[in-house]
C-alpha cells in the first residue's frame, strides 16, 4: 500500500500535525524506559511525562483546559489488527520514525469497516500528531521494521480499567472496551481470540516496507 506524509492533504481527515508544542523533554523521559523486544506494550499514564514542561500546554491549549494523561506506545509492530476510537481527540507523539493506519469512523456500514478503506502515513521522528474523535486508529508501526516509541495523550481516564456498561442498547456498545474506548477487532487477531468484538471485514493490512 502507499504511504503517504501526514504533511499531505490527505490526512488533513484525519487530524493535524501539531506546531508550537516542545517535545524534547518528553523524548529524553522516553529514553529512560525500555522497549519490548517484541510485541507492543501500552501505559495510560506515567507520571515522569505528567510533570514536563509542555503537559500543561498540552492540557491548556491541545485539550482545552480539560485533564489529560500522557502515557506511552512502544515495541515492534507491522500489522493493523483492530481499529479503535475515542469521544474526543488523542495526540500522538512520535519519538521515532513511524506509520499510522488510519480509517473514518463514519465509513463504518451495517456494522463493519472495510479495511481497503484503511490509509496509512509516515510520521517522522519528533513530529507530533492529533486523531480528531472520529479517526479509526490503533497501534503505530515501526518505520521500515524499527522499534518505537510514541507519547500518547488522551482525555484523562481513556483506556484505564474496563468498565461496565449498565445497559447495552445501541448498536456502538458491542464495540466498546474499556473507558472511552470502542474498538473494533479483526478475526485474525489476538484482540478477538481473547474476546474483542470482531468489526474489520477485508485483509489485516500488514505493513510492508519493502514493497514502498
Amino acid at each position: 500500500m502507499e504511504v503517504k506524509s501526514v504533511f499531505d492533504d490527505s490526512f488533513k481527515k484525519y487530524g493535524q500535525v501539531l506546531e508550537g508544542y516542545d517535545f524534547s523533554e518528553l523524548f529524553q523521559e522516553l529514553s529512560k524506559l525500555e522497549i519490548p523486544e517484541k510485541g507492543i506494550s501500552y501505559v495510560a499514564s506515567i507520571p515522569e511525562l505528567e510533570s514536563s514542561m509542555v503537559y500543561r500546554q498540552i492540557c491548556e491549549e491541545g485539550f482545552g483546559g480539560m485533564p489529560v494523561q500522557l502515557g506511552v506506545c512502544s515495541g515492534k509492530n507491522d500489522r493493523l489488527n483492530c481499529l479503535e476510537y475515542h469521544k474526543g481527540s488523542e495526540f500522538n507523539i512520535a519519538k521515532d520514525d513511524i506509520v499510522l493506519m488510519l480509517g473514518l469512523q463514519y465509513e463504518i456500514e451495517g456494522g463493519a469497516y472495510d479495511t481497503s478503506k484503511v490509509e496509512l502515513f509516515y510520521v517522522p521522528a519528533g513530529t507530533g500528531v492529533e486523531f480528531f474523535g472520529t479517526t479509526l486508529h490503533y497501534a503505530p508501526c515501526g518505520y521500515k521494521g524499527g522499534a518505537f516509541q510514541v507519547v500518547c495523550a488522551l482525555p484523562k481516564g481513556t483506556n484505564v480499567g474496563n468498565a461496565e456498561l449498565s445497559e447495552v442498547k445501541t448498536p456502538e456498545s458491542r464495540w466498546y472496551l474499556g473507558r472511552n474506548k470502542w474498538l473494533l477487532a479483526h478475526p485474525d487477531s489476538d484482540e478477538a481470540k481473547e474476546g474483542a468484538s470482531v468489526g474489520l471485514k477485508g485483509k489485516n493490512i500488514v505493513y510492508d516496507y519493502q514493497e514502498n
